[in-house]
């Protein structure tokens, strides 16, 4: 099987058992492509840790993870000093199954991290490299995930906050249908699995370098970064060059050779350094696209609330039939309204595929219904 239809068939998986987490895991497999690391925060209880664990059963080679506290030593990240090393002078740590030769990290409390951890820390997320004794070697880490209940507050982590080239956001679920089909749902680590291989990682974190980015992409980039200046949204010149990497990810991901607007709403999850800055780099996006995909994001949402208001459990036949054809109804007004918007997005040189994506995705909500209503009927 190829490395990308492997990691498409991932993706599912973890959206099938993560819910409402769609964009966490799309963020953390284009972190993965991208080779970059992701930051996950919100507060307890909002399947971070478990999206990083779900994630790291399905790929191969080596894993580390570890909750850090204010106490913990590095010893515990790093490995236990070597005591022949030590007898010949000579200071060394035992570094095996821990960071310096993971390939995928998970770090949970990564900003309880201490001044004894943080500079070894620093080096191995921006470097790769960890001092071995006088030796540097290089650390095989491919993508470290970090996960916090809250942003840092001393000044010394901020530079460890920085190496973090996708940040987002994680809250509970909001939807009370999802909220139940979460309670209802089967231990997901008993399930078998799809895995793929460290090799076939390597392969398309490759590939994803080779993608294009077409000029009128980095104009738009360019238009956005002088945007976000005039709000006080300041990131560095190396964040955006470390974007381009995230949206040749996000482009692989999604089967393409070439980088399209759609893309740059990934940053949407990388300009920002306070949470509170994240809805100005979303407004600032939107506007340059014309509206067209967060319109049809609240579209979306509004047809998703409407099959399911339709799909409820009804007393009676003549109330669930009332309930289907008053959501077919809603359904075929929002796929025409998407259709507008795709035509509209044409005219003004924008890429409709997702608009199409868009439309499609709410006319097989409207065969399903009918299939519901055909099923009750027998």
């Amino acid at each position: 099987m190829e490395p990308l239809t492997i990691l498409q068939a991932i993706r599912k998986e973890l959206k099938s058992v993560l819910v409402e987490r769609d964009h966490l895991v799309d963020g953390v497999l284009l972190a993965l492509l991208a080779r970059q690391h992701v930051l996950l925060l919100g507060p307890p209880g909002t399947a971070k840790s478990m999206l990083a664990r779900e994630l790291c059963r399905r790929l191969g080679g080596r894993y580390f993870e570890w909750l850090l506290t204010k106490f913990t030593t590095p010893e515990e990240i790093f490995g236990p000093l070597s005591l022949p090393a030590l007898e010949q002078g000579r200071f060394e740590r035992i570094i095996e199954n821990k960071l310096p030769v993971a390939d995928i990290a998970f770090l949970d409390e990564i900003f309880k991290a201490n001044s004894a951890i943080l500079n070894s820390l620093l080096t191995i997320l921006n470097e790769r490299r960890f001092y071995q004794g006088t030796q540097i070697m290089d650390v095989p880490v491919h993508s470290v995930i970090g996960a916090s209940n809250e942003l840092p507050e001393e000044e010394e982590l901020a530079a460890l906050y920085d190496r973090f080239a996708l940040r987002f956001t994680a809250g509970y679920i909001e939807n009370a249908g999802n909220f139940g089909r979460m309670l209802l749902m089967h231990d997901a680590g008993k399930a078998p699995v799809t895995v793929l291989p460290r090799e076939s990682l390597m392969t398309l974190a490759q590939a994803c370098a080779a993608i294009a980015v077409p000029k009128a992409v980095i104009a738009e980039m360019a238009q956005l970064r002088q945007q976000l200046t005039t709000k006080g949204v300041i990131a560095s010149d190396r964040r955006y060059r470390q974007s381009l990497s995230v949206l040749r990810a996000a482009a692989l991901l999604d089967g393409r050779q070439s980088v399209q607007h759609q893309d740059l709403f990934w940053l949407e999850h990388m300009l920002w350094n306070d949470p509170s800055e994240q809805s100005a780099v979303l407004a600032v996006l939107s506007e340059m696209s014309s509206g067209f995909e967060e319109e049809a994001r609240k579209l979306i949402r509004q047809a998703l609330e409407i099959k399911a208001y339709a799909a409820r459990s009804w007393p009676t036949q003549a109330e669930s039939d009332r309930a289907l054809i008053e959501a077919h109804t809603k359904l075929e007004d929002i796929h025409r309204h998407l259709g507008t918007l795709q035509r509209r997005a044409r005219e003004r040189g924008r890429d409709a595929g997702p608009l199409e994506h868009h439309k499609q995705r709410v006319a097989d909500m409207q065969r399903e219904l009918l299939v519901s209503a055909r099923s009750w009927v027998s």
